[in-house]
């Protein structure tokens, strides 16, 4: 690795205001999973580090409002979210997703800030907090600004974030009587990373969909709402037929790209498939 400066500022708009200073090569760093892999290679060069592990500690924490929402501390790690009985309770499907998001040794360093800033598409939590409704507090040295999570990422790599601004903490609307699901195909372990990924989050009437939010990535260069699909379920009872119908739907309108785990042909099926399971698991569920 190139050698680099390291500050440790004890402030989140501090520690944006350092990222501010005008040098275009300085990075924030929370648990490092990402960036120390990529100093490594090579393929980040920064001249200075920001660390955020001696920020404020509520941006750590896991709490509900009054209003029944999660507030997810952008410096809690995948095992703090994923040990959170406030999540079990609130949001299971986050829970569940998690247990095959990488491993515990990366779970146990990764934070929910960093996962969602690192913007790669075979990201296991955007597609189920994007169905969820979830959006982010961003903050900058003058303050803060809220944005759905669904507009954070806009390419490989690539988020919506400006110079000097940081993730703060990630609110989630409480699943309550939704029913909610994340599945994943990945080519080799449960825990790796996903050729597809499909997540489902449905309102029922009875045994009809009065609402749907389906959330494709990995397949995709950016976590995606598939809105076709989702208007397919809309008012229909989830049988094979509106299921095929939406998996169809869904496979003509995804941006779906190749990669090493798998082509776009053979993605798009995936997708087809994926989508009627995940409904199916979601309705088996809560």
């Amino acid at each position: 690795m190139s050698p680099f400066e390291l500050l440790e500022p004890r402030s989140l708009r501090e520690a944006a205001a350092l990222l501010d200073a005008g040098e275009p090569s300085v990075r924030p760093v929370a648990g490092g999973t990402a960036v120390m892999l990529m100093m490594k290679l090579g393929v980040l060069r920064p001249a200075r580090l920001v660390s955020l592990r001696a920020i404020e500690k509520r941006y750590f924490d896991i709490t509900i409002g009054a209003d029944g929402e999660l507030h997810i501390g952008a410096m809690a790690t995948l095992t703090a979210l994923e040990r959170s009985a406030v999540i079990r309770k609130e949001a299971p499907v986050i829970t569940r997703t998690l247990k095959t998001l990488s491993n515990v040794r990366v779970r146990n360093v990764a934070t929910v800030g960093g996962h969602l800033a690192h913007a790669d598409p075979h990201m296991d939590l955007p597609p189920v907090l994007i169905a969820l409704g979830a959006r982010v507090i961003v903050a900058n040295p003058k303050g803060e600004r809220a944005i759905p999570l669904e507009q954070l990422h806009k390419g490989y790599l690539e988020t919506t974030l400006k110079r000097g601004e940081l993730i703060a903490e990630v609110i989630v609307p409480k699943q309550g009587a939704r029913r909610a699901a994340y599945l994943k195909c990945t080519t080799r372990s449960a825990d790796d990373w996903p050729a597809l990924g499909v997540a489902a989050v449905l309102e029922m009437n009875g045994d009809t969909v009065r609402d749907a939010r389906i959330v494709v990535g990995a397949a995709t260069d950016t976590p995606t709402r598939l809105a076709k699909a989702e208007a397919v379920l809309r008012g229909a009872r989830a049988d094979d037929a509106s299921l095929a119908r939406s998996g169809e739907a869904a496979a003509k309108e995804a941006g779906v790209i190749g990669d090493a785990h798998g082509s776009a042909a053979y993605k798009r099926e995936l997708l087809r498939v994926y989508l009627a399971r995940a409904v199916r698991a979601a309705l088996a569920g809560r």
